[in-house]
């Protein structure tokens, strides 16, 4: 019974028979998804098989390794990121050492690694990531602990090792904490570990990675930090870098010393374990010292406007670099400007705000606009330029803005110069007789006259430029053509439009204070007109020339026709308007006054055969761009307090002041001398008489030509400036005007004569006339000027001092 009873039982699982296939008939259909689990009671019908573990495992293990592998395989190494390929672009002063400012994106400069100490490797692999040379590119505890910070709510952690960190910076450019990104940045530096080299990988880092101060790579660091390049970086210097990269803006040792020591004792300690420097050189190093922060402001005060002057100028046709490739392309940029002079110029202005040129009479408007500008003849380079106070607060640049400002006499050496080059000598002699009505100066009864109503007799060319006299200017226009004053003002570097009207030779164009520089310098330059520029030379990141100037030389004059145009021009100094305040610098300068009606621009242009500046002074309206009479302050040149602004006056006492300190320097103290004079033209047989009415003809009748020897006029005592004045001239000498206070001698009357009536002299010899300024406490009028009031069909024609 036993045994039946045991033949009939069920068989057990574990007794079925293996290796059959088969399966009792009456056994339950397995299913895939067995659960609950057939074939078991209580709590293990709801436990998973080991089986069911072990192939989920193994499954999710193999989709896994599948995906990561997938990834790897799929993931590409991206482009290099804009920004860290971005270098910065630094421009200098002429010689290219000292710096005048940068263009950037970032403030950076790629250095390769082999220029570079090893010591700067390895600093920043011991402060960041000391397995650097032998790990794989990642570190799995970092990762966790990274993962455990950001599960936890702790502070949220990027990559730990450097190649992680190049990741980040170099191709993703921004720090990634999201876990997908996070994905992404791990299977990248496994890849580039194997694609890139370690040496590449680190010179990478140390160009990318950011150290505080706007300084992104290790050379702009070194600069920021120290004022060196990054190959002449110390240890100590090197392991202060290398210490604040996780968080430079707090580290700095300006901001935190003690935290900064801190991390510099840590990174010398790791340094000597991993044995990147010696035990003597541990012993040796010292905490460096940094300098202090100079913070970025490119356009910040007068440099603004060189730079801006810059920035176009590469934009140019010439150059070709935009200012997105300016930004970019790591260029070194060497300028024309001469620091020591530009830094003169911008003190003498200074001086001028100050009230220090003008008996400390400060300007009464704060419309008051200054701008100068001074150009190298042999090249046309911008050796010093002023174009307002401050870039950031007025961007408009009074030295090149617009259509500039009205010439005034100024522009009478353009009318000399076509007159020396139709054969009109310097010694013709022309009446200077004002008022005078002048066939073809104007419609109906316009006339032209000199400044203050002054009246001349007979005089050459020469007196006539050294005392601005408009009436002997307007008939050689006439005589010329007006068209011809146009043209030689185009061809010497005048930018602006010229109207061919007789009135032109008066100034009535507006020009830019450097384009006037710029055509000083053709005559300075003997004829040879340069295209202003203010860019020398540009250099690519590796040092190659990418672009040079040679400031496009073209011959417009014949030297002898500057020559003599050189030599009257002199004369403005040695005796005219310019002789107050010019003169006394000792220096041979070739220049000319400009005073424009209403006094609303005041010049001074001069030259030496080295150097051309132009001085403007102008003033502008509530609207910030209509022109209105400068308000004077400070003292006249010929004594008594300025009662209107004319070149003679503030203008040439700012040119004295800037030009003193700079003739004196070596490369403008060596060439002093202009050509002599060369008497170019038909010479004169005799001399024009002055006319009896103020309408004299256009070709002045002759008389005959002077002694050698002639005696001074007697009487001259009393007289008027104007009276005097054209006796001296009509006898053959030149007037020299000395102004003083008198109670007794009426203002504008003649006090006393040097040397006196009737004293036998050379022809040509100066003589003083004192004139009286009135009592003392009188403010005088300004004595002997040039141009005259009167209108064209034009323009208001100018005045001059």
């Amino acid at each position: 019974m036993a045994g039946s009873s045991r033949a009939s039982a069920p068989r057990s699982r574990r007794s079925a028979p293996r290796g059959t296939g088969a399966r009792p008939s009456n056994a339950p259909k397995r299913k895939f998804f067995d659960y609950p689990r057939s074939g078991y009671t209580g709590l293990h019908r709801w436990l998973p098989s080991w089986r069911f573990l072990l192939g989920s495992f193994l499954t999710v293990v193999f989709l896994g390794a599948g995906a990561l592998v997938a990834a790897y395989i799929g993931i590409k190494v991206p482009a290099a990121g804009s920004e860290v390929q971005s270098q910065t672009t630094t421009v200098y002063y002429a010689g290219g050492r000292k710096v005048m400012g940068t263009f950037e994106v970032q403030k950076r400069q790629l250095v390769p690694l082999e220029t570079l100490p090893e010591y700067v490797g390895g600093a920043v692999i011991a402060a960041e990531d000391r397995t650097f040379e032998t790990n794989s590119g990642i570190s799995v505890t970092g990762m966790a602990r990274a993962l455990y910070n950001n599960a936890t709510g702790g502070k949220k952690q990027g990559g730990s090792t450097l190649t992680q960190q190049y990741v980040e910076r170099y191709y993703v450019e921004k720090t990634t904490t999201d876990y997908l990104g996070k994905f992404r940045e791990t299977l990248l530096a496994l890849k580039i570990t194997r694609e890139q080299t370690k040496d590449e990988i680190l010179e990478r880092y140390l160009n990318t990675i950011y150290f505080g101060r706007d300084s992104y790579g290790i050379q702009a660091a070194a600069q920021s930090y120290f004022k060196v390049d990054a190959k002449d970086l110390t240890i100590s210097q090197a392991a202060l870098l290398a210490g604040i990269i996780p968080s430079p803006n707090n580290w700095d040792p300006a901001v935190s010393p003690t935290k900064s020591k801190a991390r510099w004792d840590h990174v010398m300690a790791m340094m000597l374990e991993d044995k990147h420097i010696t035990q003597a050189q541990y012993d040796e190093a010292q905490f460096p010292e940094t300098v202090v922060y100079e913070r970025s402001a490119k356009y910040t005060g007068t440099t603004g406007y060189l730079l801006k002057m810059v920035e176009d100028e590469m934009a140019t046709e010439a150059i070709n670099i935009d200012k997105e490739q300016l930004d970019r392309g790591g260029y070194k940029i060497i300028t024309t400007v001469q620091k020591p002079v530009q830094d003169q110029l911008t003190a003498s202005v200074q001086k001028l705000w100050a009230g220090e040129l003008t008996n400390g009479e400060t300007p009464k408007s704060e419309n008051l606009k200054v701008a100068a500008a001074s150009v190298d003849p042999s090249s046309g380079g911008i050796v010093a330029l002023y174009g307002g106070k401050d870039f950031l607060t007025d961007q408009v640049n009074w030295a090149t803005y617009g259509n500039g400002v009205q010439a005034g006499s100024t522009f009478k050496p353009f009318t000399l110069v076509a007159a020396l080059q139709s054969g009109i000598p310097l010694e013709k002699r022309y009446s200077g007789k004002s008022p005078m009505k002048l066939d073809g100066w104007g419609s109906g009864d316009q006339t032209v006259g000199n400044f203050g109503g002054t009246s001349y007799g007979t005089m050459d060319l020469v007196d006539a430029t050294a005392n601005s006299v408009n009436t002997v200017y307007a008939q050689l226009n006439l005589e010329v053509g007006a068209d011809q004053t146009a043209r030689v003002a185009k061809e010497a570097g005048i930018d602006t439009p010229v109207d061919e009207v007789p009135a032109n030779v008066l100034g009535t164009a507006s020009v830019h204070p450097l384009a006037m520089a710029n055509a000083y310098a053709t005559f300075a330059a003997q004829g040879v007109r340069h295209d202003a520029h203010i860019v020398a030379q540009v250099l690519n990141d590796d040092g190659t020339i990418n672009y040079q100037t040679d400031g496009g030389p073209k011959r417009t004059f014949e030297p002898d026709i500057m020559a003599d145009a050189t030599y009257a021009m002199t004369q403005v100094v040695q005796k005219g308007s310019g002789k107050p305040y010019i003169a006394p610098l000792g220096v041979p300068i070739a220049g000319k006054t400009g005073t424009s009606t209403g006094n609303i621009s005041a010049w001074f242009v001069g030259y030496t055969p080295t150097i051309a500046t132009s001085v403007a002074l102008s003033q502008v309206g509530e609207d910030g761009s209509s022109q209105i009479t400068i308000e004077p302050f400070g003292p006249s040149p010929y004594g008594g307090p300025l009662t209107e602004v004319t070149g003679s006056s503030i203008p040439a006492r700012l040119w004295a002041e800037y030009m003193g300190p700079v003739l004196e320097m070596e490369q403008f103290a060596k060439n002093r001398e202009f050509p002599p004079r060369a008497n170019v033209g038909d010479k004169p047989t005799s001399t024009p008489t002055p006319t009896t009415t103020p309408t004299p003809t256009q070709e002045p009748t002759q008389e005959p030509t002077q002694d050698e020897t002639v005696k001074v006029p007697g009487r001259l005592a009393g007289k008027t400036q104007a009276d005097a004045t054209a006796a001296l001239l009509a006898a053959g000498l030149e007037p020299v005007i000395v102004s003083q206070p008198s109670d007794k001698v009426a203002a504008g009357r003649v006090i006393a004569v040097e040397p006196s009536g009737g004293t036998k002299v050379p022809v040509g010899t100066q003589v003083t006339l004192v004139v009286s300024t009135g009592p003392e406490k009188k403010p005088d009028p300004e004595p002997t000027g040039d141009p005259g009031t009167e209108p064209t069909e034009a323009a208001t024609p100018p005045k001059d001092d």
